[in-house]
């Protein structure tokens, strides 16, 4: 009998130190990143928009105008590559005139001053955008084509340049 429960016990033992083992196999992943439920629901809203403007309307202002702000109030929103490449597509667009919205529509404030973008403005903008996602999310599924936009204005920009 006291053989019994040995064994038992044992044998209960080794399964809870079996099963404690296989909990740990998700630490693979990294630590879990905690976002604001709110902000990321307001962000991802955001992205559908933009997502609509962009492929849709080809209404590449407010696309970019849609991503620009996610990027402002919620860097590090969980699709924040996706959003990095639609406002550097957005921005090589403009630059090229493409779209159902003139270029002209995008306005930059400096102090009490309004203006547009040149044509090379929109491309430096968009390498920018484009640099951010390469140097920052080396596993997104955007990286290849943002890569590839890179090579013709001039490759990405290094990590600590102005992005």
């Amino acid at each position: 009998m006291k053989k019994v429960f040995i064994m038992t016990m044992a044998l209960t033992a080794l399964v809870l130190a079996a099963s404690g083992a296989r909990a740990q196999g998700g630490a693979k992943q990294g630590p879990a990143v905690t976002r604001d439920a709110d902000l990321e629901k307001d962000s991802l809203h955001n992205l559908e928009v933009a997502r609509h403007y962009f492929k849709l309307k080809k209404a590449y202002v407010a696309a970019l105008e849609r991503c620009e702000e996610i990027i402002a109030g919620n860097p590090g929103f969980s699709k924040i590559d996706e959003v990095l490449f639609m406002a550097g597509e957005s921005s090589l667009n403009l630059a090229d005139g493409r779209g159902k919205q003139k270029s002209s529509l995008y306005l930059i404030h400096e102090g009490d001053n309004k203006r547009t973008l040149k044509p090379d403005e929109f491309r430096d903008l968009a390498r920018d955008y484009l640099s951010q996602l390469v140097n920052s999310y080396p596993n997104s599924t955007f990286r290849a084509e943002a890569t590839n936009d890179l090579q013709a204005l001039g490759g990405a920009k290094p990590k600590d340049s102005k992005q």
